[in-house]
């Protein structure tokens, strides 16, 4: 009898283990299952609009989870893209990746590490989507309008000016230049009335001063349509365009830099950082410099459209939409395209997306997130409203963005002779027609 109760209680002890081990057991797969699909988002942004894309990505986070969104930053585009062909041929590659406009995106969407963003969305639809830019988005779209990335950072090309300045100057804040001769007027007033030593300062210089200098007086950039036309759906090869609006603008832009009125001038963002300290009159730039504007201690300012020349046209154009996008990476497992098409449909709540937009200047992602924009913060910067209000009727064909072969590598040379140009270092005519040879040159390069 006693060795049969041992065995019994051997039996329980053996029972109760297989008890603990099986409930072990559904306690870690109830662990595992719990824990969050995690996804890579690389990016560049900087200052202002990177403090505001981590601060919504953390509320992502804290708001659900199911999907963990972890974040990292890159100082250029060059390191990003080093970083990622490295974790592409490690098999680790990001779930998505801020890549600039290149002007080709076809060519993008072609590589084997790049998931189409109409791919993903087809398995993984994002509800309710009514885009705010459905035509302008060109600079994300093939030649048969699907999405190729997730258009998250959108911009276009405006002016800033100095709300204190120009009243410092007895200029009427409520009125900023319409035309490259009024602002000069203005320029002149913010100089010698107003004791400005920074009258006009411009980031983004070769998007301002070239790239939109054809759709604003409705012309075109580059040849064959702004290199959209197409014969047996692909693209004619385009070649820029640098006629006497070209040739009349840089050498104005040169006078002024001569005199006095245009001191600050490249292709990064330095420029607005002088405008932020109150240092300048006018700022030409990119729409995401409000950001860095709206932190800035004591600056008021206002927004207006880029000025036109009202000798080429009655009334000025659409500048084109550009900027940077959000690209899918191939090669991760369904769970994880799953939990990035979540984070992407988060991103463009119109709640959300209104609050990108207006806390950094890249334009509304959808027509519910220009609606859900609060009216105070388009009160608190004039002109804002009607800058963005503008962009939503359909381009004209000079306005619908532009394609060229290899523009990342056109650039920087167009940068590079634009800047030579103003600094007086090379004639203008001889600048433009170097930039636009070298540019040939590149574009039939494969």
């Amino acid at each position: 009898m006693k060795k049969l109760h041992e065995t019994g209680v051997a039996r329980a002890i053996r029972a109760g283990g297989r008890v603990w081990i099986f409930g072990a057991a559904l306690m870690a797969a109830s662990v595992a299952h719990a824990a969050p699909v995690q996804i890579q988002v690389w990016h560049t942004l900087t200052d202002a609009n990177k403090a505001e894309f981590e601060k919504l990505v953390k509320q992502y986070n804290k708001e659900q989870s199911s999907v963990e969104v972890q974040l990292r930053d890159f100082a250029t585009q060059q390191a990003l893209q080093q970083a990622a062909t490295s974790a592409v041929a490690a098999k680790k590659a990001p779930n998505l990746v801020q890549l600039q406009d290149n002007h080709s995106p076809e060519v993008v969407a072609e590589h084997k590490a790049i998931k189409p963003l109409y791919e993903l969305l087809a398995k993984y639809p994002i509800k309710d989507l009514n885009w705010f830019l459905p035509s302008t988005t060109s600079f994300t779209r093939d030649s048969r309008g699907r999405l190729l990335a997730f258009p998250y950072m959108a911009e276009v090309p405006v002016m800033f000016y100095n709300v204190a300045l120009y009243k410092k100057a007895g200029l009427n804040p409520a009125e900023p230049a319409r035309t490259w001769s009024d602002l000069q007027g203005q320029l002149l007033k913010l100089r010698d009335a107003a004791d400005v030593e920074c009258p006009y300062a411009s980031g983004d210089q070769v998007e301002v001063h070239l790239e939109n200098l054809a759709p604003v007086n409705n012309q075109l950039y580059t040849s064959n349509g702004n290199g959209v036309e197409a014969v047996k759906g692909k693209p004619l090869p385009a070649a820029l365009q640098f006629d006497s609006l070209y040739m009349r603008h840089v050498s104005l832009m040169a006078s002024w830099k001569r005199s006095l009125l245009f001191t600050q001038h490249s292709d990064d963002d330095k420029p607005d950082e002088s405008f932020a300290k109150g240092q300048c009159g006018v700022l030409t730039a990119g729409s995401s410099a409000l950001g860095r504007l709206l932190n800035a201690k004591s600056l008021s300012f206002g927004v207006a459209p880029l000025p036109y020349y009202e000798q080429v046209t009655k009334q000025a154009g659409k500048p084109f939409v550009s900027g940077s996008a959000l690209w899918v990476m191939e090669g991760h497992p369904a769970t994880e395209d799953k939990a990035t098409s979540e984070f992407l449909a988060w991103l463009a709540k119109p709640v959300v997306a209104a609050e990108w937009h207006q806390r950094t200047g890249y334009l509304p992602l959808t027509e519910a997130a220009f609606r859900a924009s609060d009216v105070s913060f388009y009160s608190r910067v004039p002109g804002a409203q009607q800058v963005v209000d503008s962009m939503r009727s359909q381009p004209a064909p000079n306005s619908r963005g532009f394609r060229v072969s290899n523009y990342d590598r056109i650039e920087p040379i167009l940068s590079r002779e634009l800047t030579d140009a103003i600094d007086g270092k090379t004639p203008p005519v001889a600048a433009l027609n170097s930039a636009a040879a070298q540019a040939r040159t590149i574009v039939q390069q494969r």
